[in-house]
């Protein structure tokens, strides 16, 4: 009896899923729903929105009734007719401004994944073609090839979701970089900074007014510019005007210079961000209110560099010794510079185009000379046409004064360290003689006790020895000068050898005028 009950109930069963297939197949097939797409914003007004930035992120989803959202096609009415796809549900728009603010409308329209399982090189949406079915081009060819990926593109949302954006233009601001700190006195050379910003993005600078005491006279520069070198163009000229070298560098000179320099008086640095719109930033002045920039203009062609810290007696012997030279013929002719005084904004630019002003430099230093500085600098100087005169000693490299043989072979021809001293200091009383080669230069003699004194050993290809040193402390070559006698160094500092009276002087002479060139 149990076995007869199952048997009907199974048969029972099987029945009725066939008639439940039956019906279902006979059903008609439901027509594919079109998506709907919103924007995340709902105000009361389509047009009442408060006014945005240029640049701004915009969200918006959709919602298929029967399926699965693909993907967005999106437009900026007024920008672009062409309708853009993308999968993501958001992005950030950077919309052109104008002169005056303007309203942009944005449109977006949902995709369902109900497509054709095919390529189509024409996607249908309200009767207009709006070009092929996105994909993936793997290839880089521009067209669509057999088994790249692609959209298959379904329904299309026929209504796009619409949000109009009222886009204010935002002012620029500009302000000077943290390392444009002038000095109280320069020569006309000088490298500063700036930072500019857009709300509306960096790329929305025009220019950048540059100007220099008088703002109704500037050079407007381009709006990607950050950091200039204001160099004199000629410092004997009437109405002197600036060169400007973009990034610092004598590759790129802007085709304008900048006028308005006074050379022997205070002067004052303007600028100002102007965008496409033609709003502009306020004008902002270096130095700042309270503080001075006197331009000195250069008095001759040569230069002094005091980078010795604390000598004020050696800045009066040298002083005197080349007011002295040839009779008193380079008094009033020449300038000092004192780097430890004088702490110039972006020193490596700035400090290589202030000596450019000048065809030949003296530079002392004592046991701890700016060898960043030196060794940044004296290469460019030379390959400019410049001559450079060094003198200081050398103390041992130290977790305080750091250096190696590269660092002094980057701007001395020398080929290694000789003998030092074996006591951290020489004697007064010790000879530097001439060698048998330069007979005709004068022989010194130290005249107080000198700090870490050491000999060197000139580069045998580029440099030949000019002084040795004898004493009962140490011995060996003192001073040298290179091939092409555009670089001397003596490592000794000269307003301490001159033991022998005059001397000095003599050297001095030597130096800047038989082998450098100089004419008075």
């Amino acid at each position: 009896m149990n076995k007869t009950l199952n048997i009907l109930i199974l048969l029972f069963l099987i029945l009725l899923v066939f008639t439940s297939c039956k019906e279902s197949v006979n059903e008609p097939l439901q027509p594919n729903k079109a998506p709907d797409t919103e924007i995340f914003l709902f105000p009361d007004n389509p047009d009442s929105l408060n006014q945005q930035k240029s640049r701004l992120s915009v969200h918006w989803w959709g919602d298929d009734p029967d399926g699965l959202v693909l993907g967005y096609y999106f437009r900026w009415v007024g920008v672009s007719p062409t309708w853009n796809f993308t999968p993501k549900n958001d992005s950030i728009f950077s919309l052109p401004i104008g002169s005056a603010d303007t309203i942009y409308t944005f449109e977006v329209m949902a995709v369902d994944q109900e497509g054709n399982k095919k390529y189509d090189q024409s996607v249908i949406w309200n009767d207009e073609d709006i070009g092929p079915e996105p994909f993936i081009d793997e290839n880089g060819n521009g067209i669509w090839d057999e088994g790249e990926f692609y959209y298959d593109i379904g329904m299309i949302d026929p209504t796009p979701a619409t949000q109009k954006f009222p886009i204010k233009n935002s002012s620029p601001e500009i302000e000077w970089n943290k390392s444009s700190v002038l000095p109280p006195e320069t020569f006309p050379v000088i490298t500063v900074a700036w930072d500019a910003t857009d709300l509306d993005g960096e790329e929305s600078i025009l220019n950048i007014n540059l100007s220099l005491n008088d703002t109704t006279t500037f050079v407007a520069l381009p709006g990607y510019v950050r950091i200039v070198t204001l160099r004199i163009k000629d410092a004997d000229a009437a109405e002197p005007e600036m060169e400007i070298l973009i990034n610092g560098s004598d590759q790129n000179i802007f085709d304008e210079t900048l006028k308005g320099i006074k050379l022997d008086a205070n002067n004052k640095l303007f600028v100002q961000a102007t965008d496409i719109s033609g709003s502009s930033s306020s004008y902002i002045a270096l130095p700042d209110t309270g503080l001075t920039w006197y331009v000195k203009k250069p008095k001759g062609d040569i230069l002094i560099i005091d980078d010795y810290e604390g000598g004020e007696n050696a800045t009066q012997f040298y002083n005197d010794v080349f007011s002295s030279v040839s009779n008193g013929e380079l008094a009033g002719k020449f300038d000092v510079m004192d780097i430890e005084k004088t702490q110039l904004p972006f020193a490596n630019i700035t400090f290589l185009e202030t000596m450019k002003l000048f065809k030949y430099i003296y530079w002392y230093s004592d046991s701890s000379p700016s060898l960043e500085l030196t060794s940044s600098v004296t290469q460019d100087y030379i390959k400019t046409g410049g001559k450079i005169f060094y003198s200081f000693t050398l103390q041992e490299s130290s977790s305080t004064f750091e250096y190696d043989l590269a660092t002094i072979q980057s701007f001395l021809p020398i080929d290694g360290f000789g003998e030092e001293t074996p006591v951290s200091f020489l004697f007064l009383g010790a000879n530097v003689l001439p060698t048998s080669d330069f007979s005709d230069y004068p022989q010194l003699r130290t005249s107080s006790t000198i700090s870490f004194v050491r000999t060197y050993i000139p580069s045998s290809l580029t440099a030949k020895t000019v002084h040795n040193i004898s004493s009962s402390q140490i011995n060996g070559v003192m001073s040298l000068i290179n091939n092409s006698k555009e670089l001397f160094f003596i490592g000794l500092p000269l307003h301490q050898c001159n033991g022998i009276d005059g001397t000095v002087q003599q050297l001095i002479e030597k130096v800047f005028i038989d082998e450098f060139g100089l004419t008075l």
